[in-house]
C-alpha cells in the first residue's frame, strides 16, 4: 500500500505497488484509490469556493463598456469552467460510491478489471481500455 504525498494535487502520489499474486481492487488498492479521489475531490471543491469568492469580490460596475464586457467575459469563462468541474465531481461522487461498492475497478460494459495503471491516470474510469476504444471508435462513426 502506498500513502500520497502531502501535496494537494490529486495526481502527486505514489503509484501503487502491485504484489505478485495480489487480489485485484484489495483493500489496499481500495484506500490508495479512495485518497486519490477524495483528495481531488477536495481539490476542485476549494476552487470552486475560491471562484466564488472572486466573483463576489471581483464583481464591479465598470462604467466603460469595454471593461465590462472584459470582465463578463471572463467570469463566463471562469464559471464554464467551474461548471465541468462540477460535472467531474458528480463522477468522482458516483467513483467513491462504487469503491464502498466493491464495483469499482471493473468496466461496466464487460465486466473485466480496469487496471491499475489506467485508474490512476484517470480515476474515474468506468471502461476497460478496450470498451472505451471500441466506444470511441464507434462515436467517430456516428458523428
Amino acid at each position: 500500500m502506498t500513502d500520497s504525498k502531502t501535496d494537494s494535487s490529486p495526481f502527486s502520489f505514489s503509484p501503487y505497488e502491485e504484489k505478485e499474486g495480489e487480489e485485484y481492487m484489495n483493500d489496499p488498492q481500495s484506500k490508495h484509490f479512495g485518497t486519490i479521489l477524495n483528495n481531488w475531490k477536495s481539490e476542485l471543491m476549494t476552487e470552486v469556493d475560491r471562484t466564488v469568492h472572486h466573483m463576489q469580490d471581483d464583481a464591479a460596475s465598470f462604467p466603460d463598456p469595454n471593461d465590462r464586457a472584459t470582465q463578463e467575459s471572463e467570469f463566463s469563462l471562469e464559471l464554464r469552467t467551474r461548471d465541468r468541474e462540477r460535472k467531474l465531481i458528480k463522477k468522482i461522487d458516483e467513483s467513491l460510491v462504487d469503491l464502498e461498492s466493491g464495483d469499482y475497478g471493473f468496466c461496466e460494459s464487460c465486466g473485466v478489471d480496469i487496471g491499475i495503471r489506467r485508474l490512476e491516470a484517470r480515476p474515474t474510469a468506468v471502461l476497460c481500455i478496450d470498451c472505451k476504444t471500441l466506444d470511441e471508435i464507434r462515436e467517430k462513426q456516428m458523428g
